[in-house]
């Protein structure tokens, strides 16, 4: 019990301490209008309280990675915990600040020309694409999914749930943001907080002992290895570029930059909370890893997640918790084709003040949707882990740039920055979906890139003319 607590511990101590310290090196400034207030139309730059920002923010990012990642992570035992808490505080929360609110300063612009404007024009245009492909890929995967567990739920036919599911995600793309997201989000936003105080509370309340096998070893039973697959398995608990995605929508809807550190850096660590319950909660459950993995094998994460809310939760209270769960997915879905509409109304600099206009950008997304869904893209989607944290690598990198020039400690985006590029190419070049190399070759491939990237950074950093001291007390001020 006491590494659960100390766990939640430090992710809220990491909030009070790192994350205020990483507010200040940004600069955030209460004074400096807002793109939500300079650029007020109605539709995707609106005004809202700071507290409804949060939580739509937690919801967009969260989708079934602090779940489903955590409960696969459980496999390695305890010590997945430690990437989920450092990884959240050092790593994850800092990428989501940054995506946040470099987007504020760049009068709300999605990720690719956020990343762009640090990185170069080369890094933009294959940031577009790139986003663009991944965001609906993650909308397909995110009203397929839900779809199946609303059946397994009421008995209805998981092709009339996925109809229902893409009108809804038609709908809260095209809407204003405040009519629709705006408006159910905090009642969302209160069953995944049931769900997981629920399961949580149940489970201590039933005398389950936490962490049995406490071993800080990897106890993967299928004796997959700890790295790097630890490190793309806990992805939204830890780290996640989808977030990049999504933090632009909430960027042009803050009313002030005083709320940049609870919505971003703050919805990131409440993520990492649900992750942290989830790894336990498999974890203990379970009793070991074996167990934990012939249920996995039987009916992967949607099967252990039934278990555990019924169990605990009774059959009312499991329903309630699964719907919970269902949530997760459908506001991570509905916001990733939206974030899809912004990405390319931003590219053909098209206004979207005007429904027509909306339409058509949404219309063709969600034909695309639609009919990926009807084929077999299995293996793409094998690639969208390592994807998902590439996408965080240029975003840290974005952020490590953003800090040199602005002649502030950059190494908090810096060491995440390396470890993540070592993360993914060892991933790549190890992998049975990459270039299936053996493991020592791999990891010094890994680790070679992360130094090129640093050795590269150091040297766009060395033609960043310098800035008159003067200047950098006024602009840390």
């Amino acid at each position: 019990m006491l590494m659960f607590f100390a766990s939640v511990g430090m992710l809220v101590l990491g909030y009070l301490i790192y994350g205020r310290l990483v507010d200040r090196l940004f600069g955030a400034d209460p004074a400096r209008k807002t793109p939500a207030v300079t650029q007020a139309d109605g539709v995707d730059y609106v005004t809202l309280p700071a507290w409804k920002i949060f939580l739509i923010q937690l919801l967009n990012i969260a989708g079934l990675g602090p779940i489903y990642g955590a409960v696969l992570g459980a496999l390695y035992g305890p010590v997945a915990l430690l990437w989920i808490v450092f990884g959240c505080i050092f790593a994850g929360a800092v990428h989501d600040y940054f995506s946040g609110m470099l987007s504020v300063r760049s009068d709300g612009q999605s990720v690719p020309d956020v990343v762009g404007r640090y990185l170069g024009s080369g890094f933009k245009q294959f940031m577009r694409a790139f986003s663009v492909i991944l965001l609906v890929l993650v909308g397909v995967v995110f009203f397929l999914g839900p779809a199946e567990l609303l059946q397994s739920l009421t008995g209805i036919d998981k092709r009339i749930w996925t109809v229902v599911i893409i009108v809804y995600y038609f709908l809260a793309t095209i809407m204003p943001v405040d009519k629709i997201i705006g408006r159910i989000y905090p009642v969302f936003g209160a069953v995944l907080i049931f769900m997981a105080v629920g399961t949580i509370g149940m489970l201590l309340i039933e005398g389950y002992e936490l962490y049995p096998v406490r071993s800080m070893q990897n106890l993967n039973p299928q004796q997959l290895p700890l790295w790097p697959l630890m490190f793309i398995t806990i992805a939204c608990g830890a780290i996640s570029g989808f977030h990049a995605t999504q933090s632009p929508m909430m960027a042009r809807c803050l009313p002030s930059e005083r709320q940049g550190l609870p919505v971003f850096y703050g919805a990131m660590i409440a993520e990492g909370v649900i992750a942290l319950i989830w790894a336990t909660l498999a974890i203990s459950f379970f009793s070991t890893p074996a167990l934990l993995n012939d249920v996995l094998i039987e009916g992967g994460p949607g099967l252990v997640v039934n278990r555990v809310c019924t169990t605990l939760l009774g059959s009312t209270g499991g329903v309630l918790a699964i719907i919970g769960v269902v949530v997760l997915p459908v506001t991570s879905g509905d916001t990733a084709f939206r974030s899809a509409r912004l990405i390319v109304a931003d590219v053909l600099r098209v206004s979207q003040k005007q429904t027509l206009k909306r339409l058509a950008i949404a219309v063709p997304l969600f034909l695309v949707g639609v009919l990926i869904s009807f084929s077999d893209f299995g293996m793409i989607w094998r690639y969208f882990g390592w994807a998902n944290q590439t996408l965080a690598v240029f975003v840290l990198w974005a952020a490590a740039v953003f800090l040199a020039e602005q002649r502030r400690l950059h190494w908090i985006a810096t060491l995440p920055a390396i470890f993540m590029t070592a993360v993914v190419t060892t991933f790549i070049a190890s992998s049975t979906i990459g270039f299936n190399l053996p493991m020592p070759l791999s990891t010094s491939i890994g680790s070679g890139a992360a130094v090129a990237a640093w050795v590269a950074f150091l040297w766009k950093v060395r033609r960043i003319p310098s800035v008159p001291a003067a200047a950098v007390a006024e602009k840390a001020m």
